[in-house]
């Protein structure tokens, strides 16, 4: 070769050198990124480049090397972008959102059983013990216990007035049936006065004021925790759908779809990349954080208190027996409160008709006195525990959930060649920022300005819900032990299960009366006797409830009331 062509060869090899390892590092067509186009964003593939070249009116990714997308398809992609965001959200939230809409449903499908459960009870009492008076108790005990579901479940219901409203009801047929019987029942105008009378005379003494202290109690802090596990939902479904600013859009395509342009379909963001756009793109979501933490553990702390005459299964299932109670006190006093309603009202004026009697024993179900089979093991309360014990497991949801996406979904494994928002690297070498508004200020990839108002009013509504949580809950004094009478009796009183108003105050004898909790059901095919009789003993006088044919008990408890030892059917 002489001296003049060598250099040309030379020159010559050089050039197919270089354009081979050109070829090497870049695409040689833009096949696979067309079907990754048409199968993804379902877009035509007509106007997409066969191969690579120059791409000068690209925003976003923008490179040096040749490149298989267009304006129009980095416009597509960055919309895809978003929605994958927003499909990887739901999906790292989908397992929390089913954990407390479930418990959510579940704690009002057994709010409502219970409800029935209670209304059955109180029924079968009357049909039983006070059978002349039954059919005439149901709308009263029907209409009580539909204003306790409306209450529960967020009407704008007074407890103290519908327990008000069923004793003005009760103390009419009290008086008729059990103070001043008759051949014929009162006029209606005189059960009016009677019914007028109630609140004057006091028939039932105390216990209607402890059934309001009772429900007070008991059905707030059960309304409260359904409204606060509903604001629970709402949270993760607002979260669900955040919206994305123009800076986060732009962060996210350059992290996802820009590799795709130079036909690295396969590769994946380094793990500190990604978690400098997302850590950006959720800075107003991590701030739910302390919020969200603080929700859980009043939940927590609510759910933990609601026990005794703060759960509402245990003042549901005994009302039935504070009504028996009730009863039996005004027909004791029944000479006294003769003469208290004959000086309000003046004589019963009587009228020719006859009392329906209780004919719910041929066909309980048809009346709605079946009692359904239930696990005594599976109560409210340890349904709340479990729930709650789940439930803390997603205290840092919000302040990790970042982190949760990248490591779980979109970031690159560790030691594999991974995407930098520029080329396939080695390792991402930028500074990695973390959570929260405050610490983006640093963030190389994605700029934060200002703040979220739909999440900061999502955090105002956790710190409301927050506040009633706290305020529901027992304070700490409630937890002690109590001195009871003065004879020197003592008993635990553990989250306010007792107190004087409920009726648990010690005599001089330091008795004290007690409420057993029911928590098993009644199976159907359970046999039932006669309800046993009430003595009074100082007199000898013997009361005869006894009724038969519908579901009672053969248990029965005894204890002093007003100086008379009673013999009660307790209702199983």
């Amino acid at each position: 070769m002489d001296a003049q062509t060598w250099p040309v060869g030379f020159r010559c090899l050089l050039l197919l050198a270089l354009v081979g390892s050109a070829r090497s590092e870049g695409v040689q067509t833009c096949e696979e990124v067309r079907k990754l186009f048409q199968w993804r964003l379902v877009g035509a593939v007509k106007g997409l480049p066969d191969s690579p070249r120059a791409g000068p009116d690209l925003q976003v990714c923008i490179s040096k090397k040749p490149t298989c997308c267009t304006r129009k398809m980095e416009e597509r992609y960055q919309i895809a972008a978003r929605q994958d965001m927003q499909q990887v959200l739901q999906t790292s939230s989908s397992t929390l959102k089913f954990l407390i809409s479930r418990n959510a449903a579940v704690f009002q499908e057994t709010l409502e059983t219970l409800i029935r459960q209670a209304e059955n009870y109180t029924s079968i009492l009357f049909c039983n013990t006070y059978r002349n008076m039954a059919l005439e108790a149901a709308a009263s005990i029907q209409e009580f216990f539909t204003d306790v579901g409306l209450y529960l479940f967020g009407a704008d219901v007074n407890h103290e007035e519908f327990v008000n409203r069923f004793f003005d009801s009760l103390f009419p047929l009290v008086y008729n049936h059990l103070i001043n019987p008759g051949g014929t029942d009162s006029s209606l105008e005189y059960s009016e006065c009677i019914r007028m009378a109630r609140r004057d005379v006091s028939p039932f003494g105390n216990i209607p004021k402890r059934i309001m202290g009772q429900m007070g109690r008991s059905l707030l802090p059960s309304r409260t925790f359904l409204q606060a596990l509903n604001l629970g939902i709402e949270v993760i479904n607002t979260t669900d759908y955040v919206h994305f600013s123009k800076e986060c859009s732009r962060a996210l395509l350059r992290m996802q779809y820009c590799p795709h342009c130079q036909g690295l379909t396969l590769s994946k963001p380094c793990m500190g990349y990604c978690l400098n756009v997302v850590r950006g793109c959720l800075a107003h979501m991590a701030e739910l954080n302390p919020h969200w933490h603080a929700y859980i553990r009043s939940l927590e702390e609510l759910s933990d208190a609601m026990h005794g005459t703060y759960d509402i299964e245990h003042v549901l299932l005994n009302f039935h027996l504070l009504v028996n109670d009730a009863v039996i006190q005004a027909h004791l006093n029944g000479q006294k409160l003769s003469e208290q309603v004959n000086k309000i009202c003046g004589r019963p004026v009587r009228i020719s008709t006859q009392s329906p009697r209780c004919s719910f024993d041929q066909s309980k179900e048809k009346h709605g006195m079946k009692i359904t089979a239930r696990n005594g093991e599976e109560t409210l309360a340890d349904r709340r525990k479990e729930f709650i014990n789940s439930l803390r497991l997603y205290r840092s949801f919000y302040g990790g959930l970042a982190d949760q996406l990248c490591v779980n979904e979109l970031a690159a494994a560790e030691g594999v060649p991974c995407w930098n928002g520029e080329d396939t690297v080695k390792s991402y070498t930028q500074r990695v920022v973390g959570n929260g508004i405050k610490a983006q200020s640093g963030n190389p990839e994605v700029r934060v300005r200002g703040t979220d108002p739909v999440i900061n009013q999502i955090i105002d509504k956790l710190k409301h819900v927050i506040q009633l949580l706290q305020g529901r809950s027992p304070k700490p004094d409630k937890w002690e032990l109590h001195q009871l009478g003065s004879g020197g009796g003592l008993a635990e009183q553990v989250s306010g299960d007792c107190d004087d108003e409920d009726g648990c105050g010690g005599s001089g004898s330091g008795e004290v009366k007690r409420t057993l909790r029911i928590t098993d059901w009644m199976p159907d095919d359970m046999n039932f006797s006669d309800v046993k009789q009430i003595h009074q003993t100082d007199s000898g006088r013997t009361l005869d409830t006894t009724g038969a044919g519908c579901a009672a008990a053969t248990e029965s408890m005894t204890f002093t009331m007003m100086g008379v030892v009673m013999s009660l059917p307790w209702l199983w």
